[in-house]
């Protein structure tokens, strides 16, 4: 029985070299997409209109379109106090919240979205003239709950307190609360866009001598001060309406930032990613929703009112990772890898026994005629073995008369000879006595 070394058949080797392709290329693969997947991040906000949560909506769109490395899933609260309490409370990675609502502990700045401007407005022909006129009257608050913190401050800086001037209105009853006189001025809190005019307009009588009253926060400066959620800001002269111009003149008032905000654990990588993904789009939602020109950088001031996130700071002041830092690793381990394919793939030719691994070297064929001589049960076979032996010895004399390097040198051979024909003749030895014992038996 010939039991020169036990090979596996050629087709089953293929098999196996190819389900082990398979399994790396999968595992390469499946390690590459968890690697370069999309991170998905929720975001909450909400405004009374809906609007908040549709503009949002817009720049996630926009995010899946261009395949961003960042996405983002809307949670609509309703209302930016909502959305504070959803951000504070831990059930979402970002929030759009107002620089004066809710709890901020958690938060840090990643891009300004908008800025929100306080407008005391009274209907036309109204004898208020100024803050302190207020006192007698009621003021209607839109979302007064969100706007309590604005509230406060107006009556504590004119006074107002006592007076519990100002009061609950919904944004559905605002005109007619004007109209019927239940209120006598309205305290709205917008951004200065077409859109949020438009609608404030929509609480008034329209006419050329029908004006509503613009009512400038004298204070806002002061105000501004003593409460960094605030600054003061000039309403531009014909805002509300152009001609005439409401305001006649340019007005003081008070205006909050509306921010994007992240949970400072969130990691500065990833807001990075998603601070540059948002300011090169912009131009483009510009386009769906005007209010997206007002897109800025907060303050990057280390007394800014809301820090700003390590990431989105990392992007504003230009201090990403450099090629090297980002991809240093790669580029060093990079030969390492391809140096372990090329050692593994040889490996696989070899054990196809195919192409120039097929071949052993003249000494492991040597060699691996010792199991076939110990295991040889007649002369035939120990004869052919010899023959075999003949054959290597006679192709290495040739190489080496030829010149070639690769022939291995003679003493070596002769060596590794000389032990297999000992090995033979125990062998004939072997057979002899048993021929022997078997004749005698």
């Amino acid at each position: 029985m010939n039991l020169t070394s036990i090979r596996l058949p050629l087709w089953l080797r293929f098999v196996l070299i190819a389900g082990g392709v398979i399994l790396a290329a999968g595992a390469g693969l499946f390690g590459y997409r968890y690697y370069t997947r999309p991170v998905t991040l929720t975001v909450a906000v909400g405004s009374i209109d809906g609007e908040a949560a549709k503009a949002m909506s817009t720049i996630a769109s926009r995010l899946v379109t261009i395949n961003a490395p960042v996405r983002l899933t809307v949670i609509d609260t309703g209302t930016a106090l909502a959305a504070a309490k959803t951000f504070a409370s831990g059930k979402a990675d970002l929030a759009v919240v107002r620089g004066d609502v809710g709890d901020l502990s958690q938060a840090q700045a990643v891009v300004v979205v908008s800025h929100v401007v306080a407008l005391v407005i009274a209907p036309p022909g109204s004898s208020i003239e100024d803050m302190a006129g207020l006192k007698g009257h009621s003021v209607g608050v839109i979302s007064a709950e969100t706007n309590s913190k604005l509230v406060d401050v107006l009556s504590n800086e004119y006074g107002l307190v006592r007076a519990k001037v100002f009061k609950d209105v919904a944004l559905a009853d605002a005109r007619r609360a004007l109209q019927s006189k239940e209120i006598s001025a309205l305290l709205v809190v917008i951004p200065l866009s077409q859109k949020y005019l438009s609608l404030v307009r929509g609480f008034f009588q329209q006419g050329p001598k029908t004006l509503p009253v613009l009512i400038s926060i004298g204070s806002a400066g002061a105000i501004a001060e003593a409460d960094r959620a605030y600054e003061s800001f000039d309403v531009p002269k014909g805002t509300l309406r152009g001609a005439p111009p409401v305001p006649d003149d340019d007005l003081t008032t008070l205006r909050t930032a509306l921010y994007l905000v992240a949970n400072k654990k969130l990691g500065s990588d990833l807001v990075t990613s998603l601070t540059q993904t948002i300011m090169n789009v912009r131009r483009d939602l510009m386009v769906e929703q005007p209010i997206f020109a007002q897109i800025a950088a907060p303050s990057t001031d280390a007394d800014a009112y809301l820090a700003l996130h390590p990431g989105a700071a990392a992007f504003y002041n230009g201090t990403q990772q450099s090629f090297m830092d980002e991809y240093g690793n790669w580029i060093y381990l990079t030969p390492m890898i391809l140096g372990g394919m090329a050692t593994v793939l040889a490996a696989a030719w070899k054990f196809l026994g195919i192409g120039p691994f097929a071949n052993d070297g003249p000494l492991d064929a040597l060699y691996a005629l010792v199991r076939r001589i110990r295991s040889a049960d007649s002369e035939a076979e120990l004869g052919t073995i010899e023959d075999e032996i003949d054959d290597i010895l006679r192709a290495q004399r040739a190489k080496a008369a030829a010149g070639d390097e690769s022939a291995v040198d003679a003493a070596t051979l002769n060596v590794a000879a000389h032990r297999l024909e000992n090995l033979i003749h125990d062998r004939r030895q072997i057979l002899a006595n048993g021929l022997t014992v078997a004749r005698n038996g």
